[in-house]
């Protein structure tokens, strides 16, 4: 068995070595190139596809329920509000931010934040109304600069930056296209009347002619937030683009 042996260093190379470690030293006393942020006295600069907490602005709601619907983690439930509306509820304690609520609202309704750091004091205080998540919550902020890091093909940076990100994300207003439910096979109608219940907008209604209930869509009231489609149990209705 061979014993491995220490390299023997000449006083050249110790000298060399021992000086290259000293000047390190001395740039990281002077300009420290950490990577660990300093939180909460700084934020790290988040980006705008970053997903947070969620805001709501009902003047933009349809009461389509689809954010409810699609939300793997049932966590949204949909309330009525004083103007006979229906709005999300978002209980936190089970929300997995997933943003397939944001991705799915047709109104765009639903805007995403940077805040993630939110304190409760017990678990029903996660259970989140509307009018709660209508403005960004109180934050108590004790940073004064944001972090970003820069990564390059030598190493990774840090670098600090005087001002506050904005914890608040504007999207561009995305193109809306103008749906209405029609009934595409008006044979098929069971007369069941479930449509005209689940109709938030009034657009549905059924009137009694002889023996037979009619049902009729108001295409100028129709708002096009699907319910109706989705609960027509022989799938005779169908959203399609309003004719301008």
């Amino acid at each position: 068995m061979k014993k491995i042996v220490a390299p023997d260093y000449g006083l050249g190379e110790t000298v060399k070595s021992h000086a290259a470690a000293i000047k390190v030293a001395i740039k990281e006393a002077i300009l420290p190139q950490t990577v660990t942020s300093h939180y909460p006295r700084e934020r790290r600069r988040m980006p705008d596809c970053f997903r947070g907490y969620l805001r709501f602005d009902p003047e933009m709601c349809i009461s389509c329920f689809q954010c409810s619907f699609i939300c793997p983690a049932n966590a949204i439930g949909m309330r009525e509000a004083p103007d006979n509306r229906y709005y999300p509820t978002i209980d936190y304690g089970k929300c997995i931010f997933c943003y397939f609520c944001l991705d799915s609202c047709p109104g765009g309704a639903l805007k995403p934040t940077k805040v993630h750091d939110v304190a409760y004091n017990d678990v029903d205080e996660m259970l989140t109304p509307t009018c709660d998540m209508i403005d960004m919550p109180d934050l108590v902020r004790e940073d004064e600069q944001y972090v970003e890091y820069k990564i390059d093909e030598h190493d990774l940076s840090l670098e600090r930056v005087k001002g506050l990100d904005d914890l608040a994300v504007e999207l561009p207003e995305l193109e809306k296209i103008s749906m209405v439910s029609v009934c595409v096979a008006p044979e098929n109608c069971l007369s069941c009347r479930v449509c005209e219940e689940v109709c938030e907008s009034g657009a549905i209604t059924s009137t009694l002619d002889g023996d037979e209930i009619r049902m009729a869509i108001d295409t100028t009231t129709c708002n096009g937030c699907g319910l109706c489609v989705k609960e027509c149990s022989m799938q005779v209705l169908r959203l399609v683009r309003r004719e301008i």
